[in-house]
């Protein structure tokens, strides 16, 4: 019916997220716990800074993304 291959469907009901998209969901977490802690007036560029000194690998570009979909802004 919607042409998948039986063993492709298994393995997204097996881990229907990919690694990225489970990494940008818990990186998502830490930029909104950045934003509410700086009483929502943090940018992308400092959000980005609060992430490295919490020792994440993130770029600036991935940060302002991230932000965006979440509806953060400065």
């Amino acid at each position: 019916m919607l042409s998948v291959h039986p063993s492709g469907f298994y393995a997204w009901v097996k881990e229907p997220l990919s690694e990225r998209a489970q990494e940008d969901q818990r990186q998502t977490e830490l930029i909104h716990q950045a934003w509410t802690d700086s009483g929502k007036v943090y940018g992308y560029r400092k959000l980005h800074d609060d992430l490295l000194d919490q020792v994440e690998t993130c770029s600036e570009s991935r940060v302002a993304r991230l932000a965006s979909l979440a509806g953060i802004a400065a």
